[in-house]
């Protein structure tokens, strides 16, 4: 199995069988996130444990590439403190911007490294960074982040 197939395949998984979808009781933050180009929709909320780590909920409905990056962002950042969240925000949002050059740190971004080749087209980035926004904006809403930080 090559690597393309492989990163398909993760894409698929995660859009099959979402992890951690689900709206929160009651969220610290919540942003709705929609993108126009093709109608994807997402709501991302976080809440934070007392331990600072962060509790991630989302719900929405679209493309395998965005709904198969909100399970990605939820896999990864659930549990997180909000500095670990940032820098794996951070690092998907620069391999997603890098259009497919580069070399993405696999150990920051697990799964998401799946994404790497959609990066190559510019019409799904927008798809796969849709979860990835709403999570900052809903981190800014709840107080955790300032406005602009890591944007």
């Amino acid at each position: 199995m090559d690597l393309e197939s492989l990163y398909q395949d993760i894409i698929l998984d995660h859009y099959k069988h979402p992890r951690g979808k689900g709206l929160l009781d009651r969220p610290m933050g919540s942003a709705f996130h929609v993108n126009p180009t093709c109608g994807d929709e997402i709501t991302v909320q976080v809440n934070q444990d007392p331990q600072g780590g962060l509790i991630i909920g989302y719900d929405g409905q679209g493309c395998s590439i965005s709904q198969a990056s909100a399970s990605v962002l939820v896999e990864l950042i659930h549990g997180e403190t909000i500095e670990k969240s940032e820098e794996i925000r951070k690092a998907f949002l620069e391999m997603m911007h890098a259009q497919g050059a580069g070399d993405p740190n696999e150990d920051i971004l697990g799964d998401a490294i799946a994404f790497a080749g959609v990066a190559k087209f510019p019409a799904r980035v927008k798809c796969a960074l849709l979860s990835w926004m709403a999570l900052q904006d809903a981190e800014i809403q709840a107080g955790l982040l300032t406005t602009g930080e890591g944007a």
